[in-house]
């Protein structure tokens, strides 16, 4: 180091000791410094998900599609995913069922290049078709998009409580088992924004899923936002009620202790972590806690680099993947 550089950082040193006194130790984890060096890119195991191989355990998850910037936010995730190895679900599709005219805000296959993809509809939408008997005109959504799967997002308290929201008739269980029936491509199935509960994740476990998405109460809360959309008499009543959900943190339990049971009842093939993930090493904490193929995922953190431009979500994404680095060569769980 030349001497200018070090006399620099030592004054740096002491302008800043007093700043970086330690606070708030996280206590999740074991820090082991003496068992590794530095690491270096490729430490983190690489996984499966729909026959095509994630480099990291972190998943772009659904949130725009059909609105203003749409394109250029789902292009932009799409040169992340391309770029470090990822993969990443499309906002609702809903708007491509009746026009192509949103068709080139989803159409990104060419910008994430043979990484993961997964088209998204509402549980009331796979409903209605279903009972229309237009199941083809679902599979024909996946293959004009060039997707490698479907993604269904289970919402009933954000529908109850949209002005304008959708009914559903059936149990969204029976409505899911339908679609695998009928259908020959891998299916997700996430929440909004709630998270599942005990009996809901048991029963979703036990379907030939690629994945269940979390969505847990702690992100972006869809049925408080819909909440706010309503009238000042609707927002009082039914405030209590966005409240209900389980915490990321209560659903890594449930999926544990699911994963420890004798008997095999398990048969989706992966869990994506996700409401409520602030940073990396909250990711690596909720994927490293559950014994089965784990990711988490994020959504407003993306958008909001997505939104900058495509430079400033290469830099989020590429933080994220040294960080998860760091934590997979020097960090371990507390029992």
């Amino acid at each position: 180091m030349e001497p200018e550089n070090l006399n620099s950082r030592k004054t740096d040193h002491i302008q800043l000791a007093f700043e970086a006194q330690a606070t708030n130790l996280d206590d999740r984890f074991n820090y082991e410094p003496m068992l590794n060096a530095h690491p270096v890119a490729g430490c983190i195991p690489p996984l499966q998900l729909a026959g095509k191989t994630l480099k990291a355990p972190l998943w772009i998850s659904s949130m725009t599609g059909g609105a203003q910037l749409a394109g250029t936010i789902n292009r932009n995730l799409a040169l992340a995913c391309r770029e470090f190895g990822l993969g990443m679900g499309l906002g609702s599709c809903r708007p491509l069922l009746g026009s192509d005219e949103s068709l080139p805000d989803f159409a990104i296959r060419k910008h994430i290049g043979d990484q993961p993809l997964f088209a998204n509809l509402g549980i009331a939408q796979i409903e209605e078709m279903l009972a229309l008997g237009k199941v083809k005109q679902i599979s024909t959504l996946v293959e004009r998009l060039e997707a490698d799967g479907l993604i269904v997002h289970v919402n009933p308290l954000q529908e109850w409580l949209q002005p304008e929201g959708d009914r559903i008739a059936m149990s969204p269980l029976d409505t899911i088992t339908h679609l695998l029936d009928e259908v020959g491509f891998p299916v997700m199935v996430k929440e909004v924004g709630q998270g599942f509960g005990p009996k809901s994740m048991e029963a979703l476990s036990a379907l030939p899923l690629e994945a269940i998405e979390f969505a847990a109460q702690g992100g972006t809360n869809f049925a408080l936002l819909e909440n706010l959309r309503s009238d000042a008499f609707h927002q009082d009543m039914y405030e209590p009620v966005t409240h209900i959900g389980h915490s990321p943190h209560e659903m890594v339990k449930m999926a544990t202790a699911l994963c420890n049971r004798s008997e095999n009842v398990i048969k989706t093939r992966a869990y994506i972590v996700s409401g409520g993930v602030r940073n990396f090493l909250d990711g690596y904490y909720y994927l490293r806690g559950i014994p089965w193929k784990t990711m988490y995922a994020q959504a407003s953190a993306f958008l909001k680099y997505a939104m900058l431009g495509e430079k400033e979500v290469m830099e989020f994404t590429a933080a994220q993947i040294k960080g998860l680095e760091l934590a997979y060569t020097f960090l371990t769980l507390k029992k």
